[in-house]
C-alpha cells in the first residue's frame, strides 16, 4: 500500500469539521490479535494526510504503545500519545514528555491497602516492570498487553518508594463491577475506570482521557467541537462525553452504549475506518 505523505497541511485541514481524531487501542482500534488492520491503517493514513492529528489514547504505558505510533507515522506527522489513561503525554515528533501526573508514594500505598483488604491483585509499573506480590490470569493479561516482564516482590510498599503514574486493581469482572462503585465511594480524591472487565485503574484526581485531550487542544489551538474520539470501555467515557462527536465500536460494554453520538463496527470489522470514512473524508 503507498499512501502519499506529501499533502500539506497549511490549507487542507482548515475546511475539515474535525481535526483531532482519539483512538483508544485495545478492543478499539486493535483487532482481537492485537494488529491494525490494513483498511484502518490506510484510512488513519489518509486522515493524516489531510492534517488530522491523529492520536492514541490507551490505559497501557508508553512504551507498550510505541509500535503502533511508529506503524501509523505520529512522529512524521508531529501528532501525540496518550499513555497510562491520562497520566502522561507524549510528543512523537520530538519524543519528549510534556504532560505527566502520578500519584504519590502514600497514595500507591493506600490503594495497595484497599486492595489487599478486598482481596484483589494490584499491581503498579517501575523501570523494572510490572510490580506485585501476587501473580494471576489477569495480570498475565496485563503482560501480554505491554510487554513487560513481572517483577514479582516480597512486599510491594517495601518496593513501591516513590511516586508511581497509576496501579491497576485485577479481579473477576463480576467481583469488579460490585467493588469498582465502593471504591469510588471510598476515594473521591482519585480516578477511577475500567479499562478491560478485569482491570479498575486507578489515577491522580482529575487524570482521565479527556483531561489529556483538553491539554492538548488548548496547546494545539483546536475546538472541542472539532475532536472525535473513539472507543469501546469505561475508561474511554470521559473522553466520548468530551468530544464533539463520541463514537463507541460496537463491542462496547452494552451499559456504555447510550452515552456515545454514534456507534460503527467493531473493532475486528474495522470500525476506525468506519469512522474516518463517514466523518473525515466525506
Amino acid at each position: 500500500m503507498f499512501v502519499d505523505l506529501t499533502v500539506s497541511e497549511s490549507d487542507s485541514s482548515h475546511s475539515l469539521p474535525y481535526k483531532m481524531l482519539v483512538l483508544d487501542l485495545d478492543d478499539t482500534l486493535l483487532r482481537d490479535d492485537y494488529s491494525i488492520s490494513a483498511r484502518n491503517k490506510e484510512m488513519l493514513m489518509k486522515a493524516q494526510a489531510l492534517g488530522v492529528k491523529v492520536v492514541l489514547a490507551s490505559g497501557r504505558p508508553t512504551p507498550a504503545m510505541l509500535q503502533y505510533a511508529e506503524e501509523l507515522k505520529l512522529d512524521v506527522f508531529d501528532s501525540y500519545l496518550i499513555s497510562f489513561n491520562g497520566a502522561v503525554v507524549t510528543a512523537m515528533k520530538q519524543n519528549e514528555v510534556i504532560f505527566e501526573r502520578s500519584l504519590t508514594m502514600d497514595e500507591v500505598h493506600s490503594i495497595y491497602d484497599y486492595g489487599v483488604e478486598n482481596k484483589v491483585h494490584v499491581i503498579t509499573y517501575s523501570d523494572k516492570g510490572v510490580i506485585s506480590e501476587t501473580e494471576s490470569e489477569y495480570i498475565d493479561v496485563e503482560l501480554g498487553l505491554t510487554g513487560l516482564p513481572l517483577h514479582k516482590v516480597f512486599s510491594f510498599k517495601a518496593e513501591v518508594q516513590t511516586s508511581a503514574v497509576k496501579c491497576i486493581l485485577l479481579e473477576s469482572p463480576d467481583y469488579l463491577k460490585v467493588l469498582e462503585p465502593k471504591l469510588k465511594a471510598a476515594r473521591p480524591d482519585l480516578s477511577i475506570a475500567r479499562s478491560k472487565p478485569f482491570f479498575l485503574e486507578v489515577m491522580p484526581k482529575g487524570i482521565d482521557k479527556a483531561a489529556s485531550i483538553a491539554f492538548l487542544i488548548d496547546k494545539l489551538g483546536i475546538k472541542q467541537s472539532e475532536v472525535i474520539a473513539v472507543g469501546n470501555a469505561g475508561n474511554d467515557l470521559t473522553m466520548v462525553k468530551f468530544a464533539g462527536l463520541g463514537i463507541w465500536v460496537d463491542n462496547v460494554d452494552p451499559d456504555l452504549r447510550h452515552h456515545a453520538d454514534a456507534i460503527v463496527a467493531s473493532n475486528n470489522e474495522d470500525g476506525v475506518a468506519e469512522v474516518v470514512e463517514k466523518y473525515i473524508l466525506n
